[in-house]
């Protein structure tokens, strides 16, 4: 009895405890926000008390022209023989997070959609469409006769699926920066928060951080009704989940990671082969069925071989192919070896691996800071109708423990909290200089290696075999162009790795 007396206080207890946790907003999965705080109780997205909005039950989106990649943990590093002796990609794991990347390169409908939007915008300024027209002189050859290339291949419809070259690095990053306020402007569009506005001249012209920072007004067909008491609507922001990340180009890991495509070669965190191309086994022909025998990618055989012989042409592309053609990776991702060379985010260095990180590898961060006036608001957008930015100075690197300083192309920069007491040494000797690790000083010993270079992969129409190989990786001038390079963009997939 005694026992039964004590036993019933304690369930009403219990019952009390779990209701009261009901009334507050607990006695769920913790890690779900529902539409009540767990810190708080109070409601989310309610104007009576406050109106904190918070979206919830957010899917991410693919942007167009992507697909996802799947993250994960692979060896970074060559498969191969290093027949050229530069030992600069020395294996080693790493691990890669999810990304979106395009599905093929770059066309040159696609650079041309480009264009034609800058030269109706930036009316003004002449220049900006002239410095981002590709050099269609790369086609040139002294003793060859490809003029028809430079006057038809960017140009004419029939090489519309093709990918475009002749875009140099710096080039390539500005198309991603105009792809993602594109792609953001038509998602507000869509949402029915903006009207189509095909009259935006010069710096009045849609950017998604002068947006957000309500330096761009648009043709505003209707705001966000606001939650705040004190206001009737407000802008879009980032937290509302309806503009996306930026375009940008893919870093070295994640290209590489991308080409290789081991999710097809895995079986319960097994992985039963490296791949040396974007497919498995080590010949460059389909094995089997119908197509047994035809070439996987479109590259050049051997000398004065660049597309097999009339009536059985091996890859049917004298020099590029459209960007669909061939089979596409596990990925769903197509020409990752030959057609073009892309363009990667890295600064080249031959012994990057021996110093970035494990956890998603990049050498080229340069940390910046927004300027701003005196009042802390942000100071007026550039003539592009961008933000401007600025070197984080040394007094504000003093003052945040985190706020590195400069930029990390090579070993010696940064934050000189954060070096090592070797480079601290190296940077007192007054040897800090970005570029002084590569002299150029004519009676010097000259590199072709400066802060200047970039990465770029995947082998092309006038590569041999050797260079399809994902781990393969070469270097150009940043301000260079070619005929036989291109590029495709990538997005951080914000979130679960999986989509689950």
């Amino acid at each position: 009895m005694n026992v039964k007396l004590k036993f019933i206080p304690l369930v009403l207890i219990s019952l009390l405890i779990v209701s009261g946790c009901s009334l507050l907003g607990g006695g769920k999965d913790p890690g779900v926000s529902g539409n009540t705080s767990q810190t708080t109780g109070w409601e989310y997205n309610n104007p009576d008390n406050g109106g904190f909005e918070v979206k919830t039950n957010y899917v991410e989106i693919a942007g167009p022209g992507l697909v996802l990649v799947e993250g994960g943990t692979y060896t970074m590093g060559q498969t191969e023989q290093d027949v050229t002796y530069d030992w600069n990609n020395v294996p080693r794991r790493v691990t890669v997070t999810s990304f979106y990347m395009d599905q093929t390169e770059v066309r040159n409908v696609d650079y041309r959609e480009y264009l034609n939007w800058i030269r109706r915008v930036f009316v003004d300024y002449p220049d900006v469409y002239r410095n981002a027209i590709p050099d269609t002189l790369v086609w040139r050859s002294a003793l060859a006769f490809n003029e028809p290339y430079v006057d038809y291949y960017f140009r004419h419809p029939a090489y519309n699926e093709y990918p475009v070259v002749g875009v140099d690095w710096l080039q390539a990053n500005d198309f991603c920066i105009w792809r993602t306020d594109r792609v953001n402007e038509f998602m507000l569009i869509s949402e029915g928060i903006l009207d189509m506005d095909p009259n935006q001249i010069g710096r009045e012209n849609f950017n998604t951080g002068a947006y957000l920072a309500g330096q761009y007004e648009g043709l505003v067909i209707e705001n966000l009704p606001s939650l705040d008491p004190n206001k009737e609507s407000r802008r879009v922001n980032m937290a509302d989940g309806i503009l996306l990340p930026k375009y940008r180009l893919p870093t070295e890991a994640e290209w590489e990671y991308a080409a290789v495509a081991l999710i097809g070669n895995t079986y319960d965190e097994r992985l039963y082969e490296r791949r040396m191309f974007p497919w498995d086994g080590h010949n460059v022909r389909f094995s089997h069925g119908k197509d047994m025998g035809v070439m996987m990618a479109n590259f050049k055989r051997g000398r004065g071989d660049m597309m097999g012989i009339a009536g059985d042409l091996n890859d049917n592309g004298a020099i590029t192919v459209p960007v669909s053609s061939f089979w596409a990776n596990d990925y769903g991702l197509y020409c990752m070896a030959g057609n073009v060379n892309e363009w990667v985010l890295d600064v080249y260095r031959p012994l990057s691996f021996e110093d970035v990180s494990d956890f998603r590898p990049f050498r080229g961060n340069v940390f910046e800071t927004l300027v701003r006036n005196e009042d802390g608001t942000v100071a007026a957008k550039d003539s592009l109708g961008r933000l401007k930015t600025r070197p984080v100075t040394d007094e504000e690197a003093a003052g945040r423990t985190n706020y590195q300083r400069a930029d990390y192309i090579n070993y010696r920069d940064g934050d000189l909290l954060s070096r090592t007491d070797y480079d601290s040494q190296e940077a007192a000797r007054g040897n800090a200089s970005t570029n002084e690790m590569y002299s150029q000083e004519p009676n010097d010993m000259v590199s072709l290696i400066t802060d200047k270079v970039r990465v770029y992969k995947g082998g092309s129409w006038r590569d041999r075999v050797y260079w399809l190989n994902p781990a393969a990786r070469r270097f150009l001038d940043q301000d260079e162009a070619r005929d036989d390079l291109g590029f495709r963009c990538a997005m951080i997939r914000v979130g679960s790795p999986g989509g689950k």
